[in-house]
């Protein structure tokens, strides 16, 4: 099987194909991020790197058997601004369907974000496929739904595996965490946003979650994740207060009871403290994030810690394309 992957990323499809046995003769893949070019190929010598998606002339390909793709999602997602297709990364699906309507492999699939029922009917008009939503907390410890288009035959959602953020965390240490004794920190923290101690101040990074529960949505950003200093503690939501009039701060910790946590998503500050007791929280490590990710521990080893975030963030939850996956199998 020829296979080529648009914004592949660390090459989670790869991982997928992999894990199932399905034999793949030649990989191909367009991605433009360094790091994640160089965690890919330190894992898998032999694939193919094509470089920038636009650049891609189809003529120069062999027979492709399956094309896959998770185009940049950044302007469909709820979280950004919403600018849909006019978001040049999110155009970017343009070429995805270039590549489709000129290679016409058996096979494909495209991953996406939740968006707009607008922009989502674009998509499926193009494709000819409507996708399926599947949340990766059926096979993960994190909640993240997405949209798959896809002419795979396989069998709808996959089962609840009842995976919980405590059945993928690493065996706790003092580095791990601290408590919230920030008090004095208070000033300084509020002059750098004081918008973090606004009572009224909501986003998913205003949650921490208990270990009995699902993670937030593994995200890529670089700033905001660190737990120990006091303006990344309260972006990560690890507490929230108001000012009293003799000039003190009243606080209160916010923790998620819906037993998932938020997707890893691509801003950083989003992604989620872990609640260890009602003092003491910590950061997820990047063993934890793959592991949410369902990617092998230690894949994203070679490159900083910060750039391994923002690859797990931006990359597949592989146990989902794995369930997708398994329909090649039956139509081998």
């Amino acid at each position: 099987m020829n296979v080529l992957s648009l914004f592949d990323g660390m090459s989670c499809g790869q991982i997928a194909l992999d894990q199932l046995g399905i034999p793949v003769k030649n990989y191909f893949a367009a991605e433009i991020d360094k790091y994640a070019i160089q965690v890919a190929k330190s894992n898998y010598p032999e694939m193919i790197h094509l470089g920038d998606v636009k650049e891609i002339d189809p003529s120069k390909l062999p027979k492709i058997d399956l094309l896959i793709g998770g185009s940049p999602c950044q302007g469909f997602s709820f979280g950004g601004k919403g600018l849909n297709f006019d978001d040049p990364r999110s155009k970017l699906f343009f070429e995805f369907d270039r590549l489709l309507k000129a290679l016409k492999p058996k096979y494909f699939l495209l991953e996406n974000v939740k968006m707009k029922k607008e922009s989502e009917q674009v998509i499926t008009d193009y494709l000819g496929v409507k996708p399926i939503e599947i949340n990766s907390n059926l096979v993960s410890a994190q909640n993240r739904k997405r949209l798959y288009w896809t002419n795979i035959p396989f069998d709808g959602v996959p089962e609840d595996k009842g995976i919980m953020l405590k059945d993928i965390l690493e065996e706790e240490t003092a580095e791990f965490y601290r408590a919230g004794a920030y008090l004095q920190e208070k000033r300084r923290a509020s002059d750098k946003n004081p918008d973090m101690l606004n009572p009224d101040y909501r986003s998913q990074a205003n949650t921490i979650h208990d270990v009995e529960s699902k993670s937030g949505t593994v995200c890529a950003g670089t700033h905001g994740y660190a737990i120990g200093y006091v303006p990344e503690i309260i972006r990560c939501g690890a507490w929230r207060g108001r000012y009293k009039p003799d000039g003190s701060t009243e606080q209160h910790l916010e923790i998620r009871k819906d037993k998932k946590t938020n997707a890893l998503t691509t801003v950083q500050k989003d992604n989620v403290a872990v609640k260890i007791d009602n003092m003491h929280w910590r950061k997820l490590t990047v063993t934890e994030c793959e592991r949410l990710q369902t990617v092998p521990d230690g894949y994203t080893c070679g490159v900083s810690n910060t750039q391994r975030y923002k690859m797990l963030g931006n990359g597949w939850t592989v146990d989902v394309v794995k369930h997708i996956f398994e329909g090649l199998k039956e139509t081998a």
